[in-house]
């Protein structure tokens, strides 16, 4: 059988505290195994023609928020069928405040979109993620063994109805963050799931976090480490080429 036609995808990459050089380029050489993957790429949701044009988006980002019009050129892009493969810190808004690190809710329907807006997280540490019980048929996670990753926590605020494929349970505190007592409630923290929205689809993973020499300026001259977290295992690479090719139609 003849493959299908090329599938457009545009990529928005850029942000605050994270190598975005470094996430960028893995990306695109994971649409480059595929030679009918076409792709765009940005620094932010300004470029909403080829946003329209895509069949797929995707984002690693960090506190990067589209304006009101940007915003409605992304819910169009749903509407009529569309997929979102959102990633790590797409979903936030961070600003240095007296006390720390505030995630003030400045873009509601953007983060609506998503199904979630990142609030803190604890320090790098290893932990499991599994899958959702009653999930292990789901062509994302499926054959996936539950595995430890060394990356960051992400503690949020969800929002609809997000089917969670992909689970971390944690219980603490968020040195740094305003909101960053996490003691109470279930300690259940979504590392990936997808939302419909119209016709369209979010995929969202928060797994990934890198960063390099650099990535800190201006709050200090030099990041001790480099760090690459997720990015240093397989199952990641899986799960990402696994988000290519569902939100492409090639994974049922």
């Amino acid at each position: 059988m003849a493959k299908k036609g090329p599938v457009r995808f545009h990529l928005v990459a850029s942000g605050k505290y994270h190598d975005i050089n470094f996430a960028r380029v893995e990306l695109l050489k994971l649409l480059a195994e595929d030679e009918r993957y076409l792709a765009t790429v940005s620094v932010d949701y300004a470029d909403t023609a080829s946003i329209a044009a895509c069949d797929v988006l995707i984002t690693y980002t960090c506190d990067v928020q589209p304006t009101e019009d940007q915003t409605e050129a992304l819910h169009q892009f749903l509407q009529r069928g569309g997929k979102w493969f959102a990633l790590h810190g797409t979903n936030s808004v961070l600003r240095f405040v007296e006390g720390g690190v505030a995630t003030p809710r400045e873009a509601p329907r953007f983060m609506e979109m998503i199904g979630s807006q990142f609030i803190a997280h604890p320090a790098l540490q290893d932990f499991q993620v599994t899958v959702t019980p009653g999930e292990e048929n789901h062509p994302l996670v499926k054959g996936i063994d539950a595995f430890t990753v060394n990356d960051e926590i992400y503690c949020a605020e969800y929002y609809g109805d997000n089917r969670v494929l992909l689970e971390t349970h944690w219980h603490g505190t968020c040195d740094g963050f305003i909101e960053g007592d996490w003691t109470g409630g279930t300690g259940r923290h979504y590392m990936l799931y997808t939302k419909q929205q119209g016709a369209g689809e979010v995929v969202y993973c928060a797994l990934g976090h890198c960063r390099g020499k650099y990535d800190m300026i201006p709050i200090m001259d030099e990041w001790p480490t480099v760090d690459r977290c997720a990015w240093d295992q397989p199952v990641f690479y899986e799960i990402l080429r696994r988000g290519i090719a569902y939100c492409a139609g090639d994974l049922a």
